[in-house]
């Protein structure tokens, strides 16, 4: 019996943002983007012009510094406001009382520092040096920088404001955007097990999401043309075999009624009956899979179990193998003898089938078989490929089969709210294990 039921995995979850919040993200980000980008260019080119302002100033003032001091060297003042100058004509004089000033050549440079006072200053200095006298004239930059600052923080405070809007903007544009896909996702949850679904495409316009509810209503006409094909297929399926089943029943009666029969006859006899009880059953259940349907009805587990072990009995030959059952018969479930038969034979014919020697035991709980084989025992690969519909094991390569008989227990066992594990067994082997629901009859509990 190869297969096991894999430890259960942790679910995986996929954190993905709904569409609403990715429309409105990417406005948020396009908005503070733009507003950003924006910002840093403003104050880059102010920057910019702001400079080549002052220094084509500053140029054109110590020029003319230079010029109203050789016109009257008593009486020097100034070009402009916030311009402050000097002309030195003791130049050791200035090596001790500006040595900074002193090594500057002729051009413009950036002054900064802190004063005796603690306060900070900043000035632009424009220097010209000629063989009789040394021009200074200082442009006082404390102003500019006050204003600068204030220029950033209304930048920054506009990116702020412009952020939000784009967020109000994307709020509106995503509800606008995903109004119509909500309604078409209501309307899809409302024909949730409709069997007669309404078309969908009427009620959208001819845009994308038209479109999309009109192929909906295209694979959704398909899906039920096929489900409906399925069924009416299962039904005939059933229909028509049950017609020759209940001839081959009748007649095994009939012959097992006749006396004086051999044992062999019947023996064989029994065992046409039994192959026929259980392709009814098969029938049956593998019906209401097709349909989705549970059946009624209330079985003795324990009974079931004994018959499907005694129809194993009879064709096991002089294979040295045991099979009984322990544990109380009170067991009983809220379901037809044939899903049960269906999902109890498959796990009792596994292990019959993968144990060579040995036994094969049914243990029977108070809500749940386990059915315990001394076989060979499970590989990797088979746990990992449980009730994988035409899957067969590793040991299964002389056997026959079509690697379906675990896939419907596990079909039957979503159907009815059952549970199936399989799992190694002690020393070695393999344990299948059947849980049921609880009986719903009191007097079944």
């Amino acid at each position: 019996m190869p297969e096991t039921a894999p430890a259960p995995a942790a679910p995986h979850r996929s954190y993905r943002r709904r569409l609403r919040s990715r429309i409105i993200l990417s406005f948020v980000l396009l908005g503070f983007g733009l507003t950003a980008l924006f910002a840093f260019a403003t104050n880059w080119t102010r920057e910019r012009v702001e400079e080549q302002l002052i220094v084509d100033l500053m140029s054109r003032n110590i020029d003319e510094y230079a010029r109203s001091y050789a016109r009257n060297p008593g009486n020097v003042t100034a070009p402009v406001q916030q311009m402050y100058g000097r002309v030195v004509t003791n130049f050791e004089a200035l090596r001790l009382d500006e040595p900074d000033w002193y090594e500057l050549p002729d051009g413009l440079h950036n002054i900064s520092g802190i004063n005796d006072d603690g306060s900070p200053f900043s000035y632009k200095l424009a220097v010209r040096k000629t063989p009789n006298a040394w021009f200074f004239l200082a442009y006082d930059m404390s102003q500019n920088s006050t204003g600068q600052a204030q220029f950033n923080r209304a930048i920054y405070s506009s990116v702020v404001v412009f952020t939000l809007l784009s967020l109000l903007v994307g709020w509106w544009a995503a509800s606008r955007v995903m109004s119509p896909v909500s309604d078409l996702a209501k309307r899809l949850r409302a024909y949730r097990g409709s069997s007669d679904p309404k078309p969908l495409a009427p009620h959208f316009a001819g845009d994308e999401v038209g479109q999309l509810a009109e192929a909906l209503d295209d694979y959704s006409a398909r899906l039920t043309q096929v489900v409906q094909r399925d069924r009416e297929f299962n039904a005939d399926v059933s229909h028509e075999l049950r017609t020759p089943l209940a001839v081959i029943r009748g007649a095994t009666e009939l012959l097992l009624a006749r006396p004086g029969l051999e044992e062999k006859v019947h023996q064989r006899l029994l065992r046409i009956q039994r192959a026929e009880q259980q392709c009814t059953d098969l029938i049956g259940s593998l019906l209401l899979l097709s349909r989705n349907e549970r059946g009624q009805g209330t079985t003795q587990v324990g009974k079931v179990a004994e018959q499907l072990l005694e129809a194993h009995r009879a064709q096991l030959g002089n294979k040295p193998l045991l099979l009984r059952t322990e544990g109380g018969s009170a067991l009983a479930v809220d379901a037809p003898e044939s899903a049960v038969s269906v999902a109890l034979g498959n796990l009792i014919g596994n292990a019959v089938k993968y144990t060579s020697e040995g036994e094969v035991v049914v243990r029977l709980l108070s809500d749940r078989v386990e059915v315990i084989d001394s076989g060979p025992g499970l590989s990797a690969e088979d746990a990992a490929r449980l009730f994988e519909r035409g899957y067969r094991g590793t040991h299964a390569s002389h056997s026959q089969g079509g690697g379906i008989g675990l896939s419907i227990v596990s079909r039957l066992c979503e159907l009815y709210g059952w549970q199936v594990a399989v799992r190694p067994g002690e020393p070695h082997g393999v344990v299948a294990i059947l849980t049921f629901r609880p009986s719903e009859d009191p007097a079944l509990a």
